[in-house]
């Protein structure tokens, strides 16, 4: 197989391919391996060893022979490194399958690498000391975004066309828009989290995957999605297709709410454009728009983040030594992560409580919210892909509630929706100055269909699959067709 051909596929096409068997699943799987030798070498997106040959899977699964990668945090494949971006658990071999694996093999994925994250997923980008930074394929001086940004800087460079991913306060949807793919968090509950986690961080995080296209991810939530036995939250499994039928589906007369502002701050002046663009997208399709927001204590919300996450992040520590030589093991971590367990360690019970007080509130305030609106239209982040070393989890003197602001400050728009569990989608919808922007969708809890639809309704008005960064597998790269720049221009 060409690797110009396969670094233009989506995995959609590719199973395309293998079912007419023009290829054979062996070639696809070098054709990957090629891809990501290619590209890697710039990019800092892989941890440890491209596999020579993937995990075991099922050659029934309907997307049998498809590369894939797992991001090295949460999701776990027994046999397989699981060293969550830190020195601290360099090493670790997982003894199981997590139940998203389980179904990841089912569905035939051929498992090709492990792909970076910063340590323990906690920055809104991959620069880990233990691993090194991960480089945006569009310009490798700029960041691929975190936590997910290994996945997404390989796919979007055409080495992979989707990749593992999870979410706990944009980590999914901050490195697709960035590097200018895919990205869906899905609802709270919908995807499995088990069996070692009920409700990973609280409930803000959620398991599922970074893609190359709109069809993709609906063609991988429909495999993927469903309670597992023993799941805090019992989600019925759709009929089969169900979440792919909706990609073809052309939903009129919503209700949208557009925003360009977060408690946080507001959008930088271009992506600000870009969402107010798209809005008018929409109202071309038909659909009412307008200005509104769901209100959020930004003070309120940030001491929400800040006791879950350290709290988690302590847990962890605690689990991994023991409770015992915590200041030894925190010697092995960044700085950041430091700050954080010793945060964590001197919250009392009535602090988690208030804080989960806070996320029931909003919650329901949510709620009375898409009372009104069907839709909400927001940046998925503040800006394009910043300078690398510009956001650094290492350096001397951080303290736990400066690092927290100072994250929030880079991604206001997305962490609302992993404290509610509502699925919300980034989409790279548009361009600036040779850097993508993605445009974020969020919708009521369980109405993944209807993102689905909106997003690949967009995709198809506004394509942005031609577009090729200057890191790409597929050949010479940054010199998009006439088209493409037409695109952009437009």
């Amino acid at each position: 197989m060409e690797l110009r051909e396969y670094a233009r596929m989506d995995a959609t096409g590719l199973k395309d391919l293998l079912d007419r068997r023009e290829v054979t699943r062996g070639e696809v799987f070098e054709a990957a391996r090629a891809a990501i030798a290619q590209v890697d070498p710039v990019l800092g997106a892989v941890v440890g060893e491209v596999f020579d040959e993937p995990p075991a899977y099922s050659e029934a699964g309907p997307f049998s022979g498809v590369p894939f990668a797992l991001k090295d945090l949460m999701c776990t494949a027994a046999g397989v490194r699981n060293e969550n971006g830190s020195a601290l658990t360099a090493g670790f071999v997982a003894r199981r399958d997590s139940d998203l694996m389980v179904r990841w093999r089912a569905a035939g994925l051929a498992v090709a690498c492990r792909t970076s994250t910063p340590e323990f997923g906690f920055s809104a980008t991959t620069e880990p000391v233990a691993n090194g930074p991960t480089r945006n394929p569009w310009n490798p001086e700029r960041v691929a975004g975190g936590s997910s940004g290994g996945s997404a800087a390989l796919v979007a460079a055409g080495a992979l066309p989707w990749a593992h991913a999870n979410d706990a306060g944009g980590s999914i949807r901050t490195p697709a828009a960035l590097c200018g793919v895919v990205g869906l968090k899905p609802t709270r509950g919908l995807v499995p989290p088990g069996p070692d986690s009920d409700e990973p961080l609280f409930g803000l995080t959620a398991e599922f995957a970074v893609t190359r296209s709109v069809r993709d991810a609906a063609a991988l939530l429909d495999l993927v999605h469903g309670s597992a036995p023993g799941d805090r939250y019992h989600v019925r499994r759709r009929a089969p297709g169900e979440f792919a039928a909706a990609v073809g589906l052309r939903p009129r007369r919503l209700r949208v709410a557009v925003s360009t502002d977060s408690p946080g701050g507001g959008a930088d002046p271009a992506v600000a454009a870009e969402v107010l663009r798209v809005a008018g997208l929409l109202e071309d399709f038909g659909d009412q728009v307008e200005r509104a927001a769901p209100v959020v204590d930004d003070e309120r919300f940030r001491e929400l983040n800040l006791t879950f996450w350290s709290a988690s992040i302590a847990d962890t520590i605690q689990a991994l030594t023991g409770g015992r030589d915590v200041e030894k093991a925190l010697a092995l971590v960044e700085t950041a992560t430091a700050a954080m367990v010793r945060h964590g360690l001197a919250l009392r019970w009535e602090d988690v409580s208030r804080a989960r007080g806070y996320q029931n509130e909003l919650t329901r305030s949510m709620a009375g919210f898409l009372d009104r609106f069907d839709l909400i239209l927001t940046p998925t982040t503040r800006s394009t892909a910043w300078p690398i070393g510009e956001l650094d989890a290492n350096r001397p003197g951080i303290d736990a509630r400066g690092w927290v602001d100072t994250l929030s400050g880079y991604s206001p728009f997305t962490a609302v929706y992993n404290a509610t569990g509502q699925p919300a989608i980034s989409i790279p919808t548009g361009m600036s100055e040779g850097l993508p922007i993605g445009v974020q969708l969020a919708a009521a809890p369980g109405q993944e269909d209807v993102l689905l639809a909106v997003a690949a309704q967009l995709e198809e008005a506004d394509p942005w699959r031609g577009r090729v960064p200057a890191v790409h597998a597929g050949g010479p790269a940054g010199h998009p067709s006439p088209e493409i720049r037409e695109t952009e221009a437009r």
